[in-house]
């Protein structure tokens, strides 16, 4: 079996953030995220362990190499897309997985996104200032 055919990918979304994740098994436990370490990319120590959660709740740190390609979005929701990747790709590798990492919440994605402004209006909700007189 080649090292291609172990490979296992997945996709992972938050916002407007995009991330592909590359699971390799039986790894030195790297975690690169656009070519970067991840405590260099996740600037903050919150952001690494959101992005690398889900291999916390399984119990599977060290044991895989994890590269992820992100596009779009901010800091937090590239981290979470990052999480949501990776969870999926752990159910592909162990199906067994799936009850652990759901009940932690690593499979749902989030559906909340950024309201959109409306004409006459400053922004999604403020309104101008009302004058009587």
């Amino acid at each position: 079996m080649s090292d291609t055919a172990t490979v296992i990918t997945a996709t992972g979304r938050r916002k407007l953030a995009t991330a592909r994740v590359r699971l390799t098994p039986n790894g030195t436990g790297s975690f690169t995220v656009n070519g970067k370490d991840l405590e260099v990319y996740c600037y903050s120590e919150f952001l690494a362990h959101t992005a690398e959660g889900p291999l916390v709740t399984a119990d599977r740190k060290g044991q895989f190499d994890v590269v992820a390609k992100v596009e779009g979005g901010g800091p937090h929701g590239q981290a979470t897309a990052v999480a949501h990747g990776l969870a999926r790709a752990l159910v592909k590798f162990d199906s067994e997985l799936r009850s652990v990492l759901k009940k932690a919440g690593h499979m749902k994605r989030d559906p909340r996104r950024r309201e959109r402004k409306k004409s006459g209006q400053p922004g999604a909700r403020k309104r101008f200032q009302f004058s009587k007189r």
